[in-house]
């Protein structure tokens, strides 16, 4: 059976490759895009990354199946995946990338069955890789990584992203809002969440939330913050999130504090009379 850090080599890989595709599409005048609904994108640039990702998957693992964000689910050859599957965004931050605004990445992340084993996020732009394997540490360009020790909301440097694709539960996702802005030290809105997740890992943001993310846009992003030492958990406190894609994560001090604000404004049932999964 694959190891959590072979498999996290394999995602280094497949992330980087997917950025080279991305690269030389940045700010160009003849890219492709199509609407896939309402202010939701996708481009020439998402479908070559993914591609190369897909490829270089299906060479090392064709028994692995891979949820990708244009592909869909594509099961494994045979059955001797044990429930091992890829979660691949391929450009996380489309809507950037469409602008000619450099915060984008590549998402990749592996899991067998609920377990989480591997993510990497990839800031082509920058050339940052984050990168980490169940039970092997997080590093950020090869460096050890660590979620930061603010120890709650007062001051507190944060993440959010809107749900733009929810709109049905932005009245409520503006009340969490207020009420985290009314404690926190600022908090910043850049348009890629596993970009956001990988610097909450690094500790550059002290927390991040968002509500309605597809599992994609997470999961990768939740291995760095847990094996840098942090937390994320659904809105009723529990690992639901990439089924729900409601996430909240940080340190223990600011999640804690982050959880209880939400506690009184949202949880999963809320969400989900709003806007049902």
């Amino acid at each position: 059976m694959t190891g959590a850090v072979e498999l996290q080599r394999t995602a280094e890989e497949a992330a980087r490759r997917g950025g080279a595709e991305l690269q030389p599409l940045f700010r160009s005048a003849d890219l492709a895009v199509d609407a896939k609904a309402k202010n939701d994108f996708v481009t020439a640039a998402d479908r070559a990354s993914e591609r190369v990702i897909v490829e270089l998957l299906r060479d090392r693992h064709p028994e692995h199946a891979i949820l990708a964000e244009e592909s869909g689910a594509l099961p494994g050859e045979g059955t001797g995946g044990g429930e091992v599957e890829w979660l691949i965004d391929p450009l996380d931050g489309t809507a950037n990338f469409l602008h000619g605004h450099p915060s984008y990445a590549v998402s990749v992340a592996c899991r067998r069955g609920p377990e989480l084993l591997a993510g990497v996020v990839y800031d082509p732009e920058g050339d940052n890789l984050f990168s980490a394997a169940r039970g092997a540490g997080a590093r950020w360009n090869g460096a050890p990584m660590r979620v930061s020790s603010q120890p709650g909301l007062a001051g507190a440097f944060l993440a959010t992203g809107f749900p733009f694709r929810a709109h049905a539960a932005l009245g409520l996702y503006l009340d969490v809002f207020a009420a985290i802005f009314r404690q926190a030290g600022g908090i910043r809105r850049c348009g890629a969440a596993a970009l956001d997740l990988a610097y909450t890992a690094a500790g550059v943001y002290d927390g991040f939330f968002e509500f309605r993310l597809a599992p994609w846009d997470i999961a990768a992003g939740v291995v760095l913050i847990r094996e840098a030492g942090g937390t994320a958990v659904d809105l009723d406190g529990g690992d639901d999130f990439l089924a729900g894609g409601n996430v909240l994560a940080g340190g223990k001090g600011v999640l804690a504090e982050l959880a209880a604000v939400v506690e009184g404004h949202a949880s999963e049932a809320r969400l989900d009379e709003l806007t049902p999964r």
